[in-house]
């Protein structure tokens, strides 16, 4: 399925999308410039995509298929595409698996999450049926019990291993726990959450000899972005599907398009294949730095949206776990629970791992010193950790993604 010329999408979506219409009711006749467009608004997008009276689409949905995003939002969004739409996404994004270190006769086990609409096991099957390697796949899926995941493993001789990163570090902890180690895993694949180093080290003992690697780099929402990068050692480095897809990282303050390596910016990405849902300029939701902008490969940094808010005080996530580090060391996972007690917020910090609470609540007193004066104040409670194992982390039930963040007020 070959892809448009931006003017071209940009013609189709204005004649056929009232959303689209209407966004770009101001603009020339024929434009060919990304940045004469407006960025997407996420409200308003997804309150034009809706199941009935949708205003986004460009048509009638008739042929392909459905998904609803998995995330830890209590309202899923839904995303459409058809046949070809599907088709040509999975064979793009499958063209990245050498690259990850999948090689011919590799016996792959998918475990990703599947059905209620949830996308990641169906993608990763079709993709691996049209990789440019041959492969035997394990459909063996996220919901399964540990101890058939790791009997089914060591049966088929297993040789990669494609999840979520907390996914994968529960069955290593179950590997661990039960056989000590599947020696024939040689590549562990993951996508849909960030993988953290300090999770290599519970990977590597339960999986001795195998490498991690990221699958690829989309969203259900977004679509296909990007592939992982031959020999590149950090797996949060990706090559855009350039030309099909243009992505831009942009300034965030400014909104500019960044054009230089090494600073930090909101991903945006422009689809120039689908056309029944179009994707024009959608913020992604990330944040990521060019690595090398003339090949299209750039670093992905972490969320751009992801923040908790303690009475009046925000914490960025990623800015959590690097204090916890800091502080305590590796963990192997990580999560963030609000609460209210006594009529106050309380943050507290659900920790797969060993360490000090109050090493952290001092890290944190340093780095974020709004925190520890509204605690002096009595405006919000001081810090709580929990320590855990890495399988009472709370994950999403249909997706299998580690629930990054609980708001646990509203009860």
């Amino acid at each position: 399925m070959a892809h448009q010329s931006l003017s071209e999408l940009v013609a189709f979506a204005r004649a056929n999308s009232p959303f689209y219409r209407e966004l770009y009711a101001g603009l020339p006749a024929d434009v060919d410039d990304l940045t004469e467009l407006p960025l997407i608004d996420h409200g308003a997008f997804w309150a034009a995509n809706t199941v009935h009276g949708n205003t986004l689409r460009t048509g009638p949905h008739t042929d392909g298929i459905v998904f609803k995003t998995g995330g830890t939002t209590s309202a899923p969004r839904i995303s459409v595409y058809t046949r070809p739409e599907w088709r040509e996404m999975a064979t793009t994004f499958a063209s990245g698996l050498p690259a990850a270190g999948v090689r011919s006769g590799d016996r792959v086990a998918n475990l990703f999450y599947a059905g209620e609409l949830y996308s990641s096991f169906v993608f990763t099957l079709n993709l691996f049926q049209v990789a440019p390697v041959d492969t035997v796949q394990l459909p063996i899926a996220g919901g399964a019990a540990p101890e058939f995941v790791v009997l089914a493993l060591t049966e088929f001789r297993a040789t990669v291993l494609a999840a979520p990163p907390t996914s994968l570090c529960q069955l290593a902890q179950h590997v661990r726990d039960t056989v000590g180690w599947l020696p024939d895993v040689r590549v562990v694949l993951f996508s849909g959450e960030a993988f953290y180093g300090d999770q290599r080290a519970l990977l590597a003992a339960a999986f001795p000899n195998s490498s991690v690697r990221s699958i690829g780099y989309a969203s259900v929402d977004g679509g296909i972005l990007a592939a992982p990068v031959t020999n590149e050692p950090d797996s949060r480095v990706h090559q855009a599907f350039a030309p099909s897809r243009l992505l831009e990282i942009l300034d965030l303050q400014t909104g500019a398009p960044i054009t230089t390596p090494g600073r930090a910016g909101r991903v945006v990405v422009t689809d120039l294949v689908r056309r029944l849902q179009p994707v024009i300029r959608y913020p992604v939701g990330d944040l990521a730095e060019w690595v090398d902008p003339a090949a299209g490969t750039f670093r992905l940094l972490g969320r751009s949206d992801e923040g908790a808010r303690v009475g009046p005080v925000t914490l960025y996530l990623d800015d959590l776990r690097s204090i916890v580090e800091q502080a305590v060391g590796p963990v192997s996972g990580m999560q963030v629970v609000l609460r209210r007690r006594d009529s106050k917020d309380q943050l507290v910090l659900r920790l797969a791992g060993t360490g000090s609470r109050d090493s952290i609540a001092s890290r944190l007193s340093e780095v974020r010193p709004m925190f520890a004066d509204h605690v002096r104040r009595g405006l919000i409670q001081p810090l709580a950790v929990e320590w855990v194992k890495t399988t009472d982390l709370h994950t999403n039930p249909r997706t299998g993604k580690l629930v990054r963040l609980l708001d646990e007020r509203g009860a």
